[in-house]
């Protein structure tokens, strides 16, 4: 089983009409549908983060930064 997980939800992503904790029976099937969710993330959001997807065990994980941490102070605040 592969499931694709989302963290980080932006209110974009709430609004959408993707869905979190998707599961496949095919590690093809859900790494094609987490990089069609991170390129419509990327593309069609309001831009104010950058998407990543990460394999993870079983799983896809698709996260994001804020552009905060590349201005960072270095004290956690910007994680």
């Amino acid at each position: 089983m592969y499931k694709i997980v989302v963290v980080n939800q932006c209110p974009c992503f709430k609004k959408s009409s993707l869905e979190n904790n998707i599961k496949f029976q095919s590690k093809d099937d859900a790494l094609t549908k987490a990089l069609e969710m991170k390129k419509t993330m990327n593309n069609e959001f309001c831009k104010k983060h950058t998407f990543e997807l990460e394999e993870m065990y079983n799983n896809f994980v698709i996260k994001f930064y804020s552009d905060a941490r590349n201005n960072c102070c270095g004290n956690g605040c910007c994680s």
